[in-house]
């Protein structure tokens, strides 16, 4: 039979909270019973008090539970969330806590099965759209929860954000400004789990995302100070924030006969896709087409990428600074962080872009 605590502590001839402590708090023990009970453990092929039981009897698992819709492998590969997971591992640290990563699929069974079965004490959701299931989840658990989005519809939620139409409304206006009202926007805008087949994107509310729904109404509303036509901006879908979808979305944009004379991204990693889609057709950015980004990622200071700049580390660190030792009063669950235009050469004076 399989060797358990009691085993241990039979062989032994002590408690099983002794044997317990032995594990957990070594200096409720002198150094040589612990030593003994070690040994004996080993001896009979007892690893230890099982990790789950254990947690759930101090009603805490020491974790946190990160949620993105995206496959495992993004966590690792788009810089902008390695940063924010870079500050988010900063808090837990402080706090003596680890980070559960947990990508939601599309199911939406899967989806909040997912959420239910994570051992963790709360969690941060990083990228998942505002009415998919696992929201509804975690809601049922009951465990608290800190986001990125300071504009979410949960009341209890904590927030650490920016002001996404604020950031874009700047990014709109220095465009208007060089004179462009032929724009293409591409990005990462709808979730199967979240969206009608065939959707259509005109108006923020059309938006999977809460956040970029925001940032699309801010180019809505420099275009609108321009007293410019909404209705003569290209909106392309991709699916994933990537510089492949990048590539794929601009491809899109500039094999157009009304080619535009600038295109919005609405992150770093697409627009350098699209810088990528202006080269290999021999146009220059900044010269042919303007193209700008958002997060300013350091690869967009090496392209020399027009961007919004948000503070991407510090935004992790405060969003797990929040969730682990959680403000007293309602002021201060929702941190606003500063965002700032970027200006660099990929942005320009429009020309005629038929060219």
């Amino acid at each position: 039979m399989k060797p358990t605590l009691q085993t241990v502590a039979d062989a032994v001839g002590v408690s099983r909270s002794t044997v317990s402590n032995a594990y957990g708090r070594p200096d409720q023990l002198s150094p040589d019973l612990r030593e003994r009970i070690l040994t004996a453990a080993r001896e009979l092929g007892y690893s230890g008090p099982n990790p789950t039981a254990r947690s759930l009897r101090r009603g805490r698992a020491g974790a946190i539970g990160v949620l993105f819709t995206d496959v495992l492998s993004y966590a690792f590969r788009d810089p902008f969330a390695v940063r924010f997971l870079q500050g988010l591992s900063l808090a837990a640290e402080r706090h003596e806590t680890g980070l559960l990563l947990i990508p939601v699929p599309d199911d939406p069974d899967a989806a909040r099965a997912a959420v239910r079965n994570a051992a963790v004490d709360g969690f941060c959701v990083f990228c998942v759209a505002e009415g998919h299931p696992a929201r509804q989840a975690i809601l049922e658990r009951g465990l608290p929860v800190v986001g990125t989005e300071l504009l979410s519809s949960d009341p209890e939620m904590l927030a650490a954000g920016i002001d996404e139409a604020a950031a874009t409304r700047a990014a709109g206006l220095h465009l208007t400004a060089l004179g462009h009202h032929r724009v293409a926007i591409v990005a990462d805008l709808l979730h199967p789990a979240t969206s009608p087949r065939n959707a259509v994107v005109r108006e923020p509310e059309d938006v999977s995302y809460l956040g970029d729904g925001e940032r699309l109404r801010g180019y809505q509303q420099a275009w609108r100070k321009a007293d410019l036509d909404w209705d003569e901006v290209t909106i392309i879908n991709v699916r994933g924030n990537s510089r492949e979808s990048g590539l794929e979305g601009a491809a899109r944009a500039f094999d157009r006969r009304d080619r535009p004379t600038a295109l919005i991204a609405f992150s770093d990693v697409i627009a350098l896709g699209a810088m990528d889609a202006l080269r290999a057709r021999g146009l220059r950015p900044g010269r042919d087409v303007s193209v700008t980004g958002f997060d300013d990622i350091p690869q967009a200071a090496e392209a020399g990428l027009t961007t919004v700049r948000q503070p991407a580390t510090e935004k992790g660190r405060i969003a797990g600074e929040l969730l682990l030792d959680p403000p007293a009063t309602a002021e201060g669950r929702r941190v606003a962080l500063p965002t700032e235009l970027i200006v660099r050469a990929s942005t320009g004076p429009a020309t005629d872009g038929r060219n």
